[in-house]
């Protein structure tokens, strides 16, 4: 179903039509560079569609949802990171009152996960070398010390699965990232996988370049 996550009446509607029991709050800007040059259109989509979703849950006395969220909103340093931490918020405010509900009201479990960036979905840096790649490059870099953590698209569904097991409400879940890997070393494992060689000052016969933009 296509619509547009603020409209409260669509989504409490949607609900209660589908008999949904648990929700997984994905929808979000989470482009960075995208949500800084448009703050109020990133702020109002990140936050108040998480509210209008934890409302329309309460509403309809969902069992759970879940909130995926990033590592970004941790002393968030830019405009996305800030909107998920309001969201988280938000969230966290809806799983108090569900906590100390009583009676009638709803008992909904809100929760949230917190990880980094998975590696080949939507937004990811590997498609986009990929697709510099097979045009014969340049790779480009925001910076080439530009570090960021990693999980596969399988690690991130299955952990996030587990954490809705054992979520109790207002739950923060940290997922363990490993360790953090610079975006350039990424790109130069993803040019010799790819059979071509890097082109820079040491090979200047290289195949690929890789510059800073």
């Amino acid at each position: 179903v296509l619509f547009n996550l603020a409209n409260d009446d669509i989504i409490n509607d949607l609900f209660e039509k589908e008999s949904v029991d648990i929700v997984f709050h994905a929808a979000a800007y989470k482009h960075v560079p995208l949500v800084e040059i448009n703050p109020f259109q990133g702020l109002m989509n990140n936050i108040f569609t998480t509210r209008s979703i934890c409302l329309a849950a309460r509403n309809t006395q969902l069992k759970q949802v879940v909130m995926i969220s990033t590592d970004k909103a941790v002393r968030p340093t830019s405009l996305m990171g800030v909107s998920k931490r309001i969201a988280e918020l938000v969230v966290q405010g809806f799983a108090d009152e569900s906590l100390n509900a009583v009676g009638e009201k709803s008992s909904t479990i809100f929760s949230m996960v917190r990880f980094g960036n998975v590696l080949d979905s939507s937004g990811s840096v590997v498609p986009l070398f990929r697709n510099q790649i097979s045009r014969g490059g340049p790779i480009t870099l925001t910076h080439e010390n530009v570090v960021r953590y990693f999980m596969s698209i399988q690690e991130a569904s299955q952990l996030v699965l587990q954490s809705a097991v054992l979520a109790k409400g207002g739950d923060v879940f940290l997922l363990d990232m490993g360790e953090p890997v610079k975006i350039k070393d990424l790109a130069i494992n993803m040019v010799f996988l790819s059979g071509k060689t890097v082109k820079s000052e040491d090979n200047p016969e290289g195949e690929i370049e890789i510059i800073d933009i």
